[in-house]
């Protein structure tokens, strides 16, 4: 089992070579939960992500064994990336398997880092499959992104930096996949301070942690489905679920609605860049699946290294699911002013139209009906009522399922 002395070493080699990223701390969500809110932004990480620490970690200790001519590894993008940099660094070949679902500004960074890039599969499962026939063929070295004692040690650093930063926190959210991040955090932090609280997030489409730690037994999940693209795996890590077993408190999921709010708000307030699976954590605690309050607590956000154009879909789901934007339906009549007179209302209500569609033709309309759809922006859910209230009370027929 990996010793305090295995992450205080990889913390040795990465010294100068990770940035240094001390904690930060959050009025606003701290004002939202009633705890001392921190957070761990590794989305300014080398890479983009925290994967950089563990990956690093593995390949420079191996080629100071002098053994190590190539290597291989599959990844969503974040590991990935990690093993290209630290290859490159120590001057030897990596191959980098990739799901066909990888966002292209993570296949284009690994190649920029030096890799050759592989897509094959769907998720991670499929492209790891393809990684080992790759080394069978090759004869290179497989680095594992989370099933690896010396990648959960570089990981597990990030814990040795929240302790320097905040010696007494009660709680640190750590996001799940496979389960390298948590179990390297976990095992460090709890043999500094056992009474350390070590909460792990997963997205509710890829559960396999949250399912097999209730039940003590590894268990894969048959599908997986969800925004989180960095924590979509299906099977946890053997030797992980040993050190989650014996060192992680508890394991809660969150939606992916509750993952795009939390991005859409660590934008908003926070001015970061975080992608879905670095969001789960907050996204956890906000949404109140732990009892926080009173708590100093921390939420590790893994990385940042999400597509651009993703980030446009990302936002519009957090807005709609915030009822920042509120999408409805009225039936109206068909006659000269009757627009006007709508749209009069929504401007009284400060609401902005930023879609209209007038459809006249649907086939369960009276002659002499039309009905709109409409997209507005609101300020959240009580202006959306009295948005609709108000129209309701005007004698309009209003449908809308968002609230």
């Amino acid at each position: 089992m990996l010793e305090l002395k295995d992450f205080e070493a990889a913390a040795d080699r990465l010294k100068n070579v990770i940035h240094n990223i001390p904690l930060s701390t959050s009025c606003t969500f701290s004002a939202m939960t009633g705890a001392e809110v921190y957070l761990k932004y590794e989305n300014q990480q080398k890479t983009g992500s925290f994967k950089v620490r563990g990956a690093y970690n593995k390949i420079m200790k191996r080629y100071a064994e002098g053994d190590l001519h190539a290597v291989v590894a599959s990844s969503a993008g974040n590991h990935a990336q990690g093993v290209a940099f630290a290859a490159t660094a120590a001057g030897v070949k990596s191959t980098i398997v990739m799901p066909r679902s990888a966002p292209i500004a993570k296949v284009s960074a690994t190649q920029g880092y030096g890799a050759e890039v592989v897509l094959a599969g769907n998720i991670y499962d499929e492209a790891y499959a393809k990684a080992c026939e790759i080394c069978e063929e090759t004869g290179a070295e497989f680095i594992h992104p989370f099933d690896d004692e010396d990648v959960m040690a570089g990981q597990g650093t990030i814990a040795l930096e929240i302790l320097r930063d905040l010696p007494g926190v009660d709680m640190i959210f750590v996001p799940a996949g496979g389960g390298g991040l948590i179990s390297g955090v976990a095992a460090c932090a709890k043999q500094i301070n056992p009474r350390i609280q070590i909460i792990g997030v997963q997205a509710e489409g890829a559960p396999a942690i949250a399912n097999s730690f209730r039940t003590g037994e590894r268990i894969p999940s048959d599908t997986v489905h969800t925004i989180a693209d960095g924590i979509a795996v299906k099977t946890p890590g053997e030797k992980t679920f040993e050190y989650i077993k014996k060192y992680v408190d508890r394991v809660v999921t969150v939606s992916d609605d509750e993952i795009a709010s939390a991005v859409l708000l660590l934008l908003e307030r926070c001015k970061q860049v975080v992608e879905t699976s670095g969001a789960a954590p907050l996204a956890a605690v906000l949404n109140n699946k732990v009892d926080v309050r009173g708590k100093k607590v921390v939420c590790v956000l893994s990385g940042g290294n999400i597509d651009v154009s993703f980030i446009h879909k990302i936002v519009e789901k957090g807005l709609i699911t915030r009822c920042r934007q509120l999408k409805f339906s009225v039936l109206m009549p068909d006659a000269p002013g009757a627009l006007e007179h709508f749209s009069h209302i929504v401007a009284q209500q400060n609401a902005n139209i930023i879609l209209f569609q007038h459809d006249r033709v649907q086939t369960d309309l009276e002659i002499g009906e039309a009905i709109i759809h409409v997209v507005c922006e609101v300020g959240g859910v009580d202006h959306a009522k009295r948005l609709i209230d108000t129209l309701t009370d005007d004698g309009y027929k209003v449908f809308t399922s968002q609230i």
